[in-house]
């Protein structure tokens, strides 16, 4: 019987992996997304219920895990290099006579490929399976980021039987794809964070997450554009991409073999408009020597190899005549610069409107009425005003001069200190702050009320049935019915949703009140040092900055907030409607209160347990992390290679040093 279910685990792993291949990387699925989940669930269960056959690799893993794991650097065996750039024909051709000149004229092949615009990634495998992931990093060492590259879909695992060395690594690009990188910005947008500027800078970001269960909500992808080890199956680059392709990998159809500098050209020329057309992003091409003996023959620079070069795109850059600039109040009342152009086509899509962000780039970029401004994408799918025509500004014109009151309510904007924006002062009368806050409020990542958007946040408003966030709860149906066009499907569907939103953990409620500086992360480190909001309410500066990452700022933004009456108000009418306004009974358990009082800085290298956990048996403890080394440190938790400046300063403090073993018998802890 034991054998059965074993069998049947390892039968629906592999269909699994092959439905996975077949949609992440052939584009081709051939099962619906619902039989798909229905087989997924059946292997969950199976999991479950025989926890003595989990494997970290099976396809039920890829969501990723929430526990926060820091990076260890890892040497890698071969230099990753950077490949130089050239930005013409004519440097394309001086690199293929070049390499000509390096083989003393003996016959060559260059494979020509798309370049990707991601981040560089190393994978190892050892008899099929994934052992390491790891990043560019200086080229020399990177971090290890297998736990987050195991929740990418497009790399496999475990490789199907196939004649592959023992031992290989591959390399590639991790990318996000526009789809998601859209839709990424625009929730960043929603929450008045900054924006990523490209897709590269997403997925790296992402890639360095410090929770794998959130990497795998952003459905990262990758291309394999590299092959290495000591036995690959071929001596030349093109054959073994198409092996490697063969063993499961993702590896770009844009691949050619290229006989001559007007193949090349073709292909640069083909490629410039067709590039525009993939769902990721790129941003040149590369043209590599094919032959690996030829490879090695014409060797490498200190940084770059020899036999390859990078092609790069002209960013695409547009002269517009510049409309207008309106200015807009977001939900904490930030003044944004907007300027309304007229339409100009770029990298495929029509640009209309293109952020100034504050006063001081309208300023510094010289913007006068009626300007011709130069609008540029490149890589950038964000447009982006990197200056101005001079030469068509006409006589007579006039700067732009920067609001001094807000464009909605007319009240006079202050300026934050130490920063470059404008804010409207009047957070609880101005309507764009009001709805703003409304949407915020609802969103999927805080009390993920659904059916309720930015246009439903100004009608509810306009019609005085909400007018804060407490309002929310005294919605009905009934009420609900009385709007224009209005369903009775649309009002059921957010009533659900309210009544939900009762259970959503208390970070996240903290999150959904739009305290100024208080985003998902600090909403956590908060509900975590307090534990309820009565406290948080309750608590000074002093204390609320002892709280881990919790500076003085912040500390400051959470009293002001509090100190306002209506705030209060609203915090006991969510209060009444039986909102989570603690932390659960399992997340507010402590092991002990043996290290009350105590702060600990962690540094070095450790075996027993990794530093998180160590920062974690601190917290289960009632004691306190702390970033750096001052008098009001209690120990120093060093592991190997401790920083020496760290040393010097806890000896120069004499503060107790204490290492792995010191410390879990001070816990009690084997």
């Amino acid at each position: 019987m034991e054998q059965d279910i074993k069998k049947q685990i390892e039968s629906l792993r592999k269909e699994l992996d092959g439905h996975n291949y077949n949609y992440y990387v052939l584009n081709m699925p051939t099962i619906s997304d619902f039989d798909f989940d229905a087989k997924l669930k059946e292997l969950q269960l199976l999991e479950d219920n025989n926890p003595q056959y989990f494997d970290p690799y099976s396809p039920t893993q890829r969501v990723g895990s929430d526990i926060n794991k820091a990076f260890k650097q890892i040497i890698h065996e071969r230099p990753m290099m950077s490949l130089a750039n050239t930005y013409s024909i004519e440097e394309v051709e001086d690199f293929l006579n070049r390499t000509k000149k390096e083989l003393q004229s003996e016959d060559f092949e260059i494979v020509g490929e798309m370049k990707f615009d991601g981040t560089s990634i190393s994978l190892t495998y050892e008899n099929g399976r994934l052992v390491r992931a790891v990043t560019r990093g200086d080229g020399t060492k990177g971090d290890d980021v297998t736990a987050n590259v195991l929740t990418i879909r497009s790399i496999p695992l475990q490789l199907p039987e196939g004649n592959y060395p023992d031992k290989f690594e591959v390399r590639g690009e991790i990318l996000m794809p526009w789809s998601v990188f859209d839709e990424l910005n625009r929730e960043r947008e929603f929450n008045e964070e900054p924006l990523f500027a490209n897709p590269r800078n997403a997925a790296s970001g992402t890639l360095k997450m410090q929770n794998s269960a959130e990497v795998a909500k952003r459905n990262l992808d990758a291309y394999i554009y590299y092959l290495l080890g000591d036995n690959l199956p071929f001596d030349n680059h093109y054959d073994n991409m198409l092996a490697a392709k063969s063993w499961g990998f993702k590896v770009s159809s844009s691949m050619t073999i290229l006989k001559s500098i007007e193949d090349a050209l073709n292909f640069i020329n083909s490629w410039d408009t067709e590039r525009k057309k993939l769902p990721i992003a790129t941003d040149g091409l590369v043209f590599k020597v094919n032959s690996l003996r030829q490879q090695r023959n014409i060797g490498a620079t200190a940084k770059s190899p020899k036999w390859a070069v990078a092609y790069k795109f002209q960013p695409e850059r547009a002269s517009t005549k510049l409309k207008f600039v309106s200015f807009e109040t977001g939900r904490m009342g930030i003044i944004t610069p907007v300027a309304n152009l007229e339409p100009v086509l770029l990298s495929g899509t029509i640009v209309k409107r293109a952020s100034l962000h504050n006063e001081d780039i309208i300023n510094n970029l010289g913007i006068y009425e009626g300007d011709y401004l130069f609008v540029e994408k490149g890589g950038e799918i964000i447009p982006k005003i990197v200056g101005v025509d001079i030469d068509k500004r006409k006589n007579g014109s006039i700067p732009i001069k920067f609001v001094t009151t807000c464009p909605v309510c007319g009240t006079p904007l202050i300026r934050i200190e130490g920063e470059a924006a404008w804010c409207c002062p009047n957070k609880y009368h101005c309507r764009p702050q009001i709805t703003g806050k409304i949407e915020h409020f609802v969103g999927r990542r805080m009390m993920n009320i659904d059916g309720i958007g930015e246009e439903l946040a100004e009608q509810l408003f306009t019609a005085g049935l909400v007018e804060n966030i407490a309002d929310i709860y005294d919605l009905t149906e009934e009420k609900m019915l009385t709007l224009d066009r209005f369903g009775e499907k649309s009002a059921q569907r957010i009533m659900k949703g309210i009544a939900e939103s009762r259970n959503v953990p208390f970070e996240r409620v903290i999150f959904a009140l739009s305290i100024p500086y208080v985003g998902e992360t600090v909403a956590k480190k908060l509900a975590l040092g307090v534990n309820n909001i009565d406290r948080l309410m309750e608590m000074n500066a002093e204390e609320l900055a002892s709280i881990d990452e919790i500076g003085v700022k912040i500390a400051e933004s959470i009293i002001d907030y509090f100190a306002v009456p209506i705030n209060r108000v609203i915090i006991e009418r969510l209060k009444i409607a039986g909102l989570q306004m603690s932390l659960s009974e399992e997340a507010t358990q402590k092991k002990s209160q043996r290290l009350s009082g105590m702060s600990f800085v962690i540094s070095g290298v450790f075996n027993l347990h990794s530093r998180d956990e160590y920062k974690k048996m601190i917290e289960d403890h009632a004691g306190k992390n702390v970033g750096s080394i001052s008098a009001k440190t209690n120990y120093v938790l060093a592991g190997d290679n401790m920083g020496p400046a760290k040393l010097e300063k806890a000896q120069k403090l004499s503060i107790p040093i204490i290492d792995e073993t010191k410390f879990l018998k001070m816990i009690d802890e084997e």
